[in-house]
């Protein structure tokens, strides 16, 4: 198998888990990052479930995030990590990413969320999104803390996302 690539828009940017031949600061067009996924597997419960990102077909859009090379022997067992780590309603897409100095690659798989399973939420009042993540834990830990991480990573690469900063401002400023 050749080499694959990955790309990660949420969690997998500060906790991809894996082993990986490189990473790249990376973007796919048309889509945006968005909490409207409910977590009833990882920031929070199946009686309270968190809220998790996932994209959405956004035109004219680019979202940034992280692109990881994965080497082709060891590509089976990491796709059925991720497999396991993003089945509360996640499902896999191809797409094209742009990565400086490499140009576009094509065939790129990406975990979105499926609109038609119960725990896709569909836009929803920031307020009510950042009420949730202010009070949710899970297995994985707190609903809070996967926000936080988010927004730093992205800070961190200089990657803005004015949803993620005005719920990270919302959650931690407890105006909710």
């Amino acid at each position: 198998m050749s080499a694959q690539w990955i790309f990660g828009y949420g969690s997998l940017i500060w906790r991809p888990d894996f082993e990986y031949q490189s990473k790249e600061k990376a973007y796919i067009r048309g889509w945006q990052r968005r909490f409207w996924q409910a977590s009833p597997d990882h920031r929070g419960t199946e009686t309270s479930p968190g809220r998790v990102v996932t994209l959405v077909a956004s035109t004219d859009t680019d979202c940034w995030g992280t692109a990881y090379k994965i080497d082709g022997d060891t590509a089976p067992a990491v796709l059925s990590k991720l497999d396991r780590r993003e089945q509360a309603g996640y499902v896999q897409v191809r797409t094209t990413l742009y990565v400086d100095g490499i140009g576009p690659v094509e065939d790129v798989l990406v975990y979105v969320a499926d609109r038609d399973d119960e725990n896709y939420l569909g836009d929803t009042p920031i307020e009510n999104i950042a009420e949730v993540i202010s009070r949710s834990h899970g297995p994985s830990g707190s609903n809070r803390d996967y926000l936080s991480k988010l927004a730093k990573a992205l800070k961190y690469y200089d990657i803005e996302d004015p949803h993620v900063e005005q719920l990270n401002l919302l959650v931690n400023l407890k105006l909710v």
